[in-house]
């Protein structure tokens, strides 16, 4: 197994890693690092995980409130504004095409076979 699956699995087995990145304390390269050079020993790593439940079991069960939190947070309402705009733009112009092209253009007559150049 390579560094990278045992890193993986290492944050597997301290989901309490997750809340220094959400917090934006850490980084996720900065945490692989730190486990590339250091392994997993304990002194590098007492400043982040935290034993005890508690803290567990709060990131466990509110990681679903601050996720919709922080996503409503980050939201840029101008930027989707912009979008919805845009759509309905091209929606209008979906629809102009549409209704252009079941209404004849004009109606042409066809040329009598015996007429010849306008005679």
């Amino acid at each position: 197994m390579d560094t990278k699956e045992k890193f993986k699995d290492f944050v597997k087995q301290h989901p309490v890693l997750l809340k220094h990145v959400r917090d934006e304390k850490m980084t996720w390269q900065k945490f692989y690092e730190m486990y590339d050079m250091y392994g997993e020993d304990e002194t590098v790593w007492k400043d982040y995980l935290v034993t005890g439940a508690t803290v567990a079991a709060t990131s466990t069960a509110s990681t679903s409130s601050f996720d919709l939190m922080g996503f409503l947070r980050n939201l840029d309402l101008d930027s989707i504004q912009e979008g919805v705009n845009s759509m309905q733009r091209v929606l209008g112009l979906l629809q102009d095409m549409s209704s252009n092209k079941n209404t004849p253009a004009e109606t042409k007559k066809p040329r009598p076979l015996y007429k010849h150049f306008e005679d």
